[in-house]
């Protein structure tokens, strides 16, 4: 669609620069094939044909030779790639890959910037009759790729960072004694190894989510910094192109969507950081078997490490043989992660259709559109899904929309809106599935004015059925968060 409206701009304008990424390498892979260090096959632990392991073998001449040579594999890689290692991830390697996904991006234009500004402003506008929050929009900008990368990485580090650590943690502290004793001189060089496979992961899915994303709260996630609505020109524009609906109220739908996301993130002070404390309760629950590890090492032979510094790819591979497994405490914790992003999907939904509806006669139309778009997925959420084990999109949109649609009906706005008070007052799975139980509540009050009390029965309740807290060790002044155990059908989607 060429003729945007509120000064948006097709990528083919002619008074624009392009900046050009780094076509030699169109797949973001500085190391060469697809899945350098990856996590999606390979063989065991120093796989490959080998005679059974023999400590004897490393003596300190031989270790000496093989960091000489791994020495000089890194120095290829270039000084971009080797550095910013420290961590679980390396996010260097995650922002480089990252940025020559990205490849081309069209700068953005003042007049984006001004389109933007009164896109939100004008939508905002209409959705003060539609929830009891105040706007939260301090700013309005508009983003290219790379800005929505840079922007947004300490947020992606907050989320993948748990996942890394603990999976590092539980790999090197369950090695059996002589695997231990093997790894021990090289422990170091394979953290920064799995750190530079950690990172190639999350800059290939960033960087393709990065050229997806139309606006910052995109992916259920607040992106942006605290009251700035974000929405981007580009990737705006190519998914007009394919849809039906004027340019106009493509633009108009998606700032009101934004500026609802904000507004809830901007009055429901606990909602951002209970995204990320969810993520690291699943985190937590990691673990790994490791009956198969003494099989594995019985394989390795010293002298092919020492030929061909590439057999340490092996190593890194071998973490396909020591799959994360689903314990309940994760299952716990990706049923609660699910089921509030679904809850804040389905309330914008509501609240933007409230709005719209009236004024935007493809309001329907557009949000079936995103309903589907978030319920497919993309390469990008694949990616991160493998790297974290999780997916970040609800899969019960439709049903906390549902919800939420008929709080209003039976309550007010008021009374809805109000329910973000305190998270031990949101619906929970069940909710979703048969919303009855939960309006019932809402029209009856139910301690709903009183977070501490509702948590109290809560808790009273879970004990009766045997499966609350230990009252010896529970204390309900200092719990933030639901004691429900979580969604018992759900399963984390993809693995680590």
């Amino acid at each position: 669609m060429s003729d945007l409206p509120f000064g948006f701009s097709s990528s083919d304008d002619d008074d624009r620069d392009k900046n050009s990424g780094d076509r030699n390498n169109p797949g973001g892979n500085p190391f060469g094939g697809s899945n350098p260090f990856g996590f999606g096959g390979g063989q065991g632990f120093g796989g490959g044909p080998g005679g059974d392991f023999d400590p004897s073998k490393f003596d300190p001449n031989m270790i000496g030779q093989m960091f000489s040579q791994l020495g000089s594999m890194f120095s290829g890689m270039g000084a971009g790639m080797a550095g910013g290692g420290d961590g679980p991830v390396n996010y260097q390697v995650a922002t480089n890959l990252a940025r020559q996904q990205i490849g081309s991006f069209t700068p953005i234009l003042e007049k984006e910037n001004t389109a933007s500004a009164d896109a939100v402003r004008l939508a905002d506008v209409w959705l003060d009759d539609a929830t009891d929050f105040p706007s939260g929009v301090t700013q309005t900008v508009a983003w290219t790729p790379v800005q929505w990368l840079e922007e947004s990485m300490d947020t992606w580090k907050g989320l993948c960072d748990p996942v890394a650590e603990q999976l590092a943690r539980t790999w090197q502290n369950n090695l059996p004694a002589e695997a231990a004793q093997f790894a021990g001189p090289m422990i170091g060089m394979l953290t920064q190894m799995s750190g530079m496979a950690f990172g190639t992961q999350l800059g290939q899915g960033l960087g393709q989510l990065a050229k997806e994303v139309l606006t910052s709260t995109d992916v259920g996630l607040p992106l942006a910094p605290e009251g700035i609505a974000v929405l981007l020109p580009e990737a705006i524009a190519k998914f007009a192109e394919g849809l039906e609906q004027p340019a106009q109220e493509i633009i108009v739908f998606l700032a009101a969507r934004e500026a609802a996301h904000v507004r809830l993130f901007t009055h429901v002070g606990w909602l951002r950081q209970r995204l990320l404390t969810t993520v690291e309760e699943y985190a937590r629950g990691i673990s790994i078997d490791f009956s198969g590890i003494t099989d594995a090492t019985a394989g390795i032979d010293p002298a092919q490490l020492l030929s061909d510094p590439s057999k340490l790819e092996e190593i890194i591979n071998s973490s396909t043989s020591f799959e994360p497994t689903t314990t309940p405490e994760q299952k716990a914790a990706l049923g609660r992660l699910e089921t509030l992003l679904a809850l804040i999907e389905g309330w914008v939904e509501q609240v933007v259709t409230r709005a719209l509806g009236d004024r935007i006669p493809s309001t329907g139309a557009l949000t079936e559109t995103m309903r589907r778009r978030r319920a497919s997925g993309g390469p990008a959420e694949q990616t991160f899904a493998t790297l974290v084990g999780l997916e970040l999109r609800p899969r019960k949109v439709r049903e906390a929309s549902e919800l939420w649609r008929r709080a209003l009906e039976a309550t007010d706005v008021a009374t809805r809106d109000g329910v973000w008070a305190h998270p031990d007052l949101l619906p929970d799975s069940d909710d979703l599935d048969n919303p009855a139980g939960f309006i019932d509540r809402l029209l009856g009050g139910d301690d709903l004015d009183d977070p501490m009390a509702q948590l109290e029965k809560t808790i009273a309740e879970e004990r009766a059925r045997g499966t609350g807290p230990d009252p010896q060790t529970s204390d309900p002044q200092n719990s933030d968060r639901r004691t429900d155990e979580g969604d018992g059908d759900d399963s984390p989607r993809g693995g680590s």
